[in-house]
C-alpha cells in the first residue's frame, strides 16, 4: 500500500503566448478547471501506475471540492481520510506558454489544515510507503513520517515545492526527489558548495544515508542509491505541458517500488510516467496508466 499525505488542489490552467515577467499582465483566451494538488496528482499517479493508494489530505466543503476528488474517485484512489474542513478547497493558478513551460502559484485553503491523525487507524506495515510533498504543513509530514517509519515502512519525499526541509524529516526519509532547483535550495540548506544535481544527490546518498533521485527535465534523471549512480536519459516526446509531469514521475516511481521493482526499474518507469504526462494537457488528466509505461519502458530502456 502507498499512503499519500498531501495536498488537493483545483487548478485554473491558461494557456499564454509566453509567461509574464515581475509586474506583467498578460493575456489567455480561456482557462480550463482541473482536479490538481501534488499529493493528489501523486496518489492519482501511483493508482495509475498500478499501486494501491490511500490519500490522506483536506478539502473544503465547496463546489471545488468536488472537482479536486472527481478522478480520484473515478480510479478507486482510496479517499475516506481526506476530511472536509471550514476552509476553501486548495487552488492553483497555472500560466503555460507556447513551449510548455508553466508559472505556477498556489493558494492552499484546506491544504493547511490537512493533519496526519489519520494514518493512525491504517494498517501501516514494512511493506507500504509513505509519499510526502511540501504543499501541506511540514510538522504533520512529520508526524505521518514518523508513524510510518514506526511501523516499519519507507518514506519518500519529493521536494516541491522547494523549500529547506527540517532536519528532522530528513531524518525519516529513505528516498529524496528534487529537481534541479530543489537540489541547490536543499545544498544551500545543508550548508553543501556543490551545485551539480549529480553532485547534491551523491552527497545527500552518501553523508545522509537517504538515496537521492534528481530530475533534469528532457536530461531524463540520476539517481544515487547505497552509492551506486543510475544515469537514464529521458524518452523523447513531443511536449504539449510540462503541469504534473514531476508528480507522474513520483507517483509511478513509488508504485514502481511497491511493486517490488528495484531502485533501477522503479526509476525507468518513474522517467517514462513523467515523459507521457507532458504529452497531454493538465494536470491529472495527463497522468498516465501502467500499460502506457510499460510499453514505454519497452521502447526506451529494454
Amino acid at each position: 500500500m502507498i499512503v499519500v499525505f498531501g495536498s488537493l488542489n483545483v487548478d485554473l490552467v491558461t494557456a499564454v503566448e509566453r509567461l509574464p515577467g515581475a509586474g506583467e499582465t498578460v493575456i489567455g483566451p480561456a482557462y480550463e478547471l482541473h482536479p490538481g494538488g501534488k499529493g493528489a496528482n501523486q496518489a492519482l499517479a501511483a493508482r495509475r501506475a498500478g499501486a494501491e493508494v490511500v490519500l490522506v489530505g483536506a478539502v473544503g466543503r465547496d463546489g471545488f471540492a468536488d472537482i479536486a476528488l472527481s478522478l480520484l474517485a473515478a480510479d478507486d484512489v482510496g479517499l475516506s481520510d481526506v476530511a472536509r474542513v471550514e476552509a476553501p478547497t486548495g487552488a492553483a493558478f497555472i500560466a503555460v506558454d507556447a513551449a510548455g513551460s508553466n508559472q505556477i502559484v498556489v493558494a492552499a485553503g484546506a491544504n493547511a489544515l490537512a493533519r496526519a491523525d489519520a494514518l493512525a487507524h491504517l494498517p501501516l506495515g514494512e511493506g507500504d510507503i509513505l509519499l510526502l510533498q511540501r504543499e501541506v504543513p511540514e510538522a504533520e509530514c512529520l508526524v505521518a513520517a514518523r508513524m510510518m517509519k514506526r511501523a516499519g515502512g519507507r518514506v519518500i519525499l519529493n521536494l516541491a515545492p522547494a523549500g529547506p526541509p527540517a532536519d528532522e524529516l530528513l531524518g525519516c526519509l529513505d528516498i529524496l526527489i528534487v529537481n534541479e532547483h530543489e537540489a541547490l535550495v536543499l545544498a544551500q540548506f545543508l550548508g553543501w558548495l556543490e551545485r551539480e544535481p549529480d553532485a547534491i544527490a551523491r552527497r545527500c546518498d552518501a553523508e545522509r544515508g537517504i538515496a537521492c533521485i534528481a530530475t533534469l527535465g528532457a536530461d531524463g534523471a540520476v539517481g544515487w542509491h547505497g552509492g551506486v549512480c543510475r544515469r537514464l536519459a529521458a524518452p523523447t516526446v513531443a511536449v504539449v505541458d510540462t503541469v504534473a509531469a514531476g508528480d507522474s514521475f513520483t507517483g509511478a516511481f513509488a508504485a514502481a517500488l511497491s511493486a517490488g521493482f528495484g531502485f533501477s526499474g522503479a526509476l525507468q518507469r518513474g522517467l517514462a510516467a513523467g515523459s507521457l504526462a507532458c504529452t497531454v494537457a493538465g494536470a491529472q488528466p495527463s497522468v498516465p496508466r501502467r500499460e502506457a509505461i510499460e510499453a514505454m519502458v519497452g521502447q526506451s530502456f529494454l
